[in-house]
């Protein structure tokens, strides 16, 4: 039970559990992660027959890691200490658990959420919202990310490397699982109000945010590769459609200046591919992310050697359209230029160079990436 200033409910949590355990005939124990509370509550744990681990370093995540780390038991499950949870109706936890999933998650939409235990903001946008975003990044089987009512065996959760100090820790836990290819399980849960009359740890906009930011930044590929990808399948379209000349839908016209704003797309969704590759090598040398057999398998083939080629290659296009214009400039003694005929020219060339430059940079930089790579090659499948 994570705890900071608990001393209204963590009594009653920690007897509910104690006699559930006793009830179900299971060998356990009840471990206090105090983060710092002032109001007496290691005081009420350790009479009332818990374990207290005082945590140091604040905040939901850090309080979570430390109590995992100092139990004892091969299976963990986790509840807030403020009586929202029913640490009396842990047996289908238990169950589950038995049957060699890895994580079981409560569901408090199936179970049922009792009049006033959660925001309505919480209840019909938040939880839901930010649920629905993790099951498409990451395709994950569990209906309520933010259920803080979990077992799960510890070995399983300690080998996720979890690092995440605060309220996303929550979303870390769904989130490594789901890649690592654990076996997760739901069980219906009940929420209840709160013993607790002292405003609540979780604020609505910022941990919401936060739990936003930690589903976009461990899925790369949604938050970098598609809408690179689109953005430079549109550019392409666009400058091809408008390369042969001026173009017209009804009475709206179309010519050089968005053929320029088509090039910015190609280079802009370029950029964020880049960026997708980039952010991928690096979250798993770092073991942030898990193993990618697709990426290592690709970069059999995307080496330095093959990038400088294709880099090179843009360049020399584009150096080649480049002096292709410079001629037609000279033939017309460096003087006034039809700019809707000589842009069709200059603006392809300038942006094969930008290309061309940056893929040859590119190549350099996830070489680099790629040495730190195979000096740490994690142990986790696909983002």
């Amino acid at each position: 039970m994570p705890c900071l200033n608990e001393a209204e409910s963590l009594g009653v949590c920690i007897q509910k559990a104690l006699s559930c355990l006793a009830q179900l005939g299971v060998r356990g124990e009840v471990v206090v992660a105090d983060n710092g509370s002032t109001d007496g509550s290691q005081e009420i744990g350790r009479r009332s027959g818990a374990r207290v681990v005082d945590i140091e370093t604040k905040g939901y995540g850090s309080a979570l890691m430390g109590g995992i780390a100092a139990a004892r038991g091969r299976y963990v499950i986790m509840g807030d200490a403020d009586d929202s949870y029913d640490f009396t109706a842990l047996e289908p936890f238990l169950v589950k658990l038995r049957e060699d999933y890895d994580l079981v998650m409560g569901n408090r939409f199936l179970g049922g959420i009792q009049p006033g235990a959660m925001p309505a903001l919480h209840r019909y946008l938040g939880n839901p919202v930010l649920t629905r975003i993790g099951r498409i990044l990451f395709k994950s089987p569990v209906g309520d990310f933010h259920c803080g009512l979990r077992g799960f065996r510890k070995d399983a959760i300690q080998g996720l490397n979890l690092q995440t100090t605060g309220m996303e820790f929550a979303s870390e836990m769904v989130v490594k699982s789901t890649l690592a290819g654990l076996r997760i399980a739901e069980v219906p849960t009940t929420l209840s109000p709160s013993l607790r009359t002292r405003p609540p740890h979780l604020r609505t906009w910022t941990d919401g945010w936060r739990h936003l930011r930690f589903l976009l930044l461990y899925s790369p590929r949604w938050l970098f590769l598609y809408p690179g990808a689109f953005l430079m399948l549109v550019g392409l379209l666009v400058s091809l459609w408008l390369l042969p000349g001026p173009r017209y839908v009804g009475s709206v016209g179309f010519d050089v200046h968005t053929l320029l704003f088509a090039s910015a797309a190609i280079i802009v969704g370029f950029q964020a591919i880049v960026f997708a590759l980039f952010t991928k090598v690096f979250a798993i040398s770092e073991g942030l992310l898990p193993e990618d057999p697709r990426m290592a398998k690709a970069f059999r083939y995307i080496t330095l050697e093959t990038g400088l080629a294709v880099g090179f290659l843009l360049v020399l296009v584009g150096l080649g359209g480049s002096i292709y214009a410079f001629l037609h400039w000279s033939v017309r003694s460096f003087g006034p230029l039809d700019t809707s005929l000589t842009l069709r020219t200059v603006i392809p060339s300038v942006t094969s160079l930008i290309l061309g430059i940056q893929v040859v940079l590119a190549s350099f930089f996830l070489s680099v990436l790629g040495m730190r790579r195979s000096k740490s090659t994690p142990p986790l499948a696909d983002s």
